[in-house]
């Protein structure tokens, strides 16, 4: 399950976001389904060598905000419902989200030296990667 998430010690991201990113974006791209379960708390702490708090603090966010959902005496899953806020939001508050985010994608290849032909390119393989195992199914 480890490898679905990527943490970065060295990144001076905080591990909290990077690890909330990382379950976002393993939803994302169907590393992680609808209805599955994540590992407990302590167990993803275990496996990547973080505070359990640190992950306890994440599932509550993505918890809060609809991403995930804890069910008593059985565990964490990913939430068969779409967060409220993707439900609520108006065309125009998801053109500003999508823009901050490719703001964000941008600013962060760059800083990494990564060139605008390398991130478009990486961004088609992961489509056409998801694309792929869609039609698989």
């Amino acid at each position: 399950m480890e490898n679905r998430f990527n943490i970065n010690v060295d990144d001076p991201t905080p591990i909290y976001a990077q690890l909330e990113r990382a379950i976002r974006f393993a939803i994302a791209t169907d590393r992680l389904r609808i209805g599955e379960q994540l590992p407990t708390v302590r167990q993803l702490a275990v496996d990547l060598k973080i505070n359990a708090n640190t992950v306890a603090k994440v599932y509550a966010e993505l918890e809060r905000t609809g991403v995930l959902e804890t069910r008593r005496g059985v565990g964490t899953f990913v939430s068969e419902r779409q967060p409220a806020t993707a439900m609520r939001a108006t065309r125009t508050d998801r053109q500003r989200e999508l823009r901050t985010l490719v703001e964000r994608i941008l600013t962060e290849a760059y800083s990494l030296g990564f060139s605008l032909d390398e991130l478009v390119e990486q961004l088609e393989k992961e489509l056409n990667d998801k694309s792929a195992a869609a039609k698989r199914r």
